[in-house]
């Protein structure tokens, strides 16, 4: 369950839009124990409208590749998760912290879904074995596997790092900048 309903987020944003009170006194003045939830929200707000402030029933599972071009897009661009997450279409920029301290500590390997399995038709059963303990072939098979997604990470960074607008055009992911600054008049 979300801890906070739509129309309270969208309350709270019209009022940060609309009055003269800023994300701390908003934060005092509704008892939130810190005022950056409030400035993700009306950043969400900005840019998906009612619907950035939707509370999730359902989870998003995003592939390793995807979770790759976010964290590689923050790197080159220099975006920060906000950014990031308007950028690639996602409400949750806590999501991209997560992944950035998987990738950190366990590569790429560390971006792979957890959770249950999907339900099969026929599902296979593996012969259960003692946990921690793999075939010489399974050890070099899991290296392949990783050696293997090194090789198209480094293959895209290099063509990124060749011509980053061509790469960007190419994979439809052009980066426009949300910290222009506003008119004041």
């Amino acid at each position: 369950m979300a801890k906070y309903s739509e129309e309270f987020k969208l309350n709270l944003v019209n009022e940060y839009l609309a009055g003269p009170l800023g994300y701390p006194r908003l934060a005092q003045k509704y008892g939130l124990s810190s005022h950056g939830q409030i400035a993700r929200w009306v950043r969400a707000f900005q840019a998906f409208g009612k619907e950035g402030l939707r509370n999730r029933e359902k989870n998003r599972v995003y592939s390793v590749q995807f979770k790759l071009d976010v964290l590689h897009f923050m790197k080159q661009t220099g975006a920060s998760y906000q950014d990031a997450a308007i950028e690639f279409k996602m409400h949750n920029p806590t999501l991209i912290v997560k992944w950035k301290q998987a990738f950190l500590a366990k590569g790429a390997g560390g971006l792979r879904t957890k959770g249950r399995p999907s339900m099969a038709e026929n599902p296979k059963k593996k012969p259960a074995k003692p946990t921690g303990t793999m075939s010489r072939e399974e050890q070099l098979e899991r290296e392949n596997e990783l050696l293997r997604l090194e090789i198209a990470y480094l293959k895209k960074l290099d063509a990124f790092q060749e011509n980053p607008n061509a790469y960007l055009e190419k994979h439809k992911q052009r980066w426009h900048s949300n910290s222009k600054k506003k008119d004041s008049d």
